[in-house]
């Protein structure tokens, strides 16, 4: 099915290039997959999000995490905050499904890593969440290894937007919320470099919501809203291969927050806002013995373009995802709109 997405509705955010996707993918070497439940019972699923095609275990990449509001469960963070580096996929789920997947991780990484003659012993995986108990009866924990192993096996470079995958059930500024992307081309001294984000959007109040400016939240039908706080959270991912070490990264994913208030959010007590940004340049083989290793270095004054990539980034994902996410009505009968059902920007 064809996705219409914030551009299709002549909605632009920003002033830097997209990429080709105007996803994620568009920094070379990444895929995501999705696997959706969507039953009667069940509205959820997982998300993977592939750093390279490498082994990321024996091919680690900067990383850096930065948590804005800390109502979340997500985990791994920990280890990247200390070491900054990602050695395993990305999953992405709902609230009580995190260990569930973070063991399927583990299994994924110990056969990948046994087909390629390493014993693993220690693996750390990033799993995030936001709770999507308001459509799905997330107390039967739907999403297993079956389900992730299924993402895996589904990930490319193009992938569907809105209610799918770890999105299903997700509500953000009140509308049916879930998957979303961007991308932004970087010209640097004359080399293209480019920096894509994935949002899990489940944050925001209908009343606070912005788009070009506009207060659209008090023009669409309130009694309509799934919820009137700024409760819920955030999941943002986001890749570059501009070659910033970790605590650049963190600098760049703090970024995120600037894309989520010009939407509206004021990041609510009850919300979590986690941000995770990698750079696909300079990765580190921990199987080398070597005690030093020659990397590139970004200069630390030129970082304003990698600022206003990531927020423009975030503000389009976060609207891409509710352009392409539809009604849904959960197990208990509740029923989140799509915007596009309540506004139609072309009219």
């Amino acid at each position: 099915m064809l996705q219409l997405r914030a551009r299709d509705h002549n909605i632009k955010v920003g002033t830097l290039p997209t990429g080709p996707r105007n996803k994620i993918t568009d920094v070379p070497g990444l895929m995501v997959g999705h696997c959706t439940i969507d039953t009667d019972e069940h509205k959820t699923g997982v998300t993977v999000l592939l750093p390279c095609p490498e082994n990321p275990f024996t091919h680690k990449l900067p990383a850096a995490a930065f948590v804005l509001n800390g109502f979340g469960k997500s985990l791994g963070l920990v280890q990247v905050e200390e070491l900054g580096t990602l050695e395993t996929p990305i999953a992405l789920t709902n609230t009580l499904n995190v260990g569930l997947v973070h063991d399927a991780l583990v299994d994924y990484m110990v056969a990948r890593c046994e087909g390629e003659g390493f014993e693993l012993r220690s693996v750390n995986p990033v799993v995030c969440e936001c709770n999507d108990g308001g459509l799905n009866h997330i107390q039967k924990r739907a999403v297993g290894k079956e389900e992730v192993f299924a993402a895996f096996a589904a990930a490319g470079l193009d992938f569907d937007e809105g209610d799918v995958g770890a999105g299903k059930g997700m509500v953000c500024h009140g509308l049916k919320g879930g998957i979303g992307s961007a991308s932004r081309k970087m010209e640097v001294d004359g080399a293209s470099y480019t920096l894509g984000t994935l949002v899990l959007a489940n944050h925001g109040s209908m009343g606070d919501l912005t788009i070009s400016g506009t207060h659209l939240g008090p023009l669409l039908d309130e009694t309509r809203a799934a919820r009137e706080s700024d409760i819920g959270s955030c999941i943002v991912l986001l890749a570059t291969d501009l070659p910033l070490d970790s605590r650049q990264l963190g600098r760049v994913a703090k970024r995120a927050s600037v894309g989520l208030a010009r939407l509206g959010s004021f990041i609510g007590q009850g919300s979590g806002e986690v941000f995770f940004a990698f750079s696909t340049a300079n990765p580190f083989n921990g199987r080398e013995e070597a005690s030093l290793r020659t990397v590139s270095a970004f200069h630390e004054d030129k970082l304003d373009i990698a600022f206003r990539a990531a927020a423009e980034c975030v503000e389009e994902s976060v609207l891409n995802c509710l352009f392409t996410a539809q009604t849904c009505t959960g197990w208990d009968g509740k029923t989140v709109w799509g915007l596009t059902d309540l506004w139609r920007p072309e009219e």
